[in-house]
């Protein structure tokens, strides 16, 4: 294995795994602007208002997108499966 190798395959996963975690993490965003939002106007500044909504909307997108998550996840590790021949001398 050769160091450009290496340094290839760690991205690829590096990759994936923002790939995975990305609309978790941007609805956790937009969910956390508009409770934000919505705070400042009513000055309401209770700190469990925030939390409640942000881990509904995660978990929901969770539950929408796992079947993506779980057919690039598999993608991925059939691939490494299927080389591992190839790249171990």
């Amino acid at each position: 294995m050769t160091p450009e190798f290496v340094i290839g395959f760690a991205r690829q996963a590096i990759e994936l795994t923002l790939m995975v975690a990305m609309p978790m993490l941007a609805i956790g965003l937009f969910v956390g602007v508009i409770v934000s939002i919505i705070q400042a106007a009513t000055q309401i500044q209770e700190m469990t208002l925030t939390f409640v909504p942000k881990i509904i909307a995660m978990f929901l997108m969770l539950l929408f997108s796992f079947p993506w998550i779980m057919n690039k996840m598999v993608t991925f590790t059939r691939d490494v499966f299927i080389n591992l021949p190839h790249w171990v001398h």
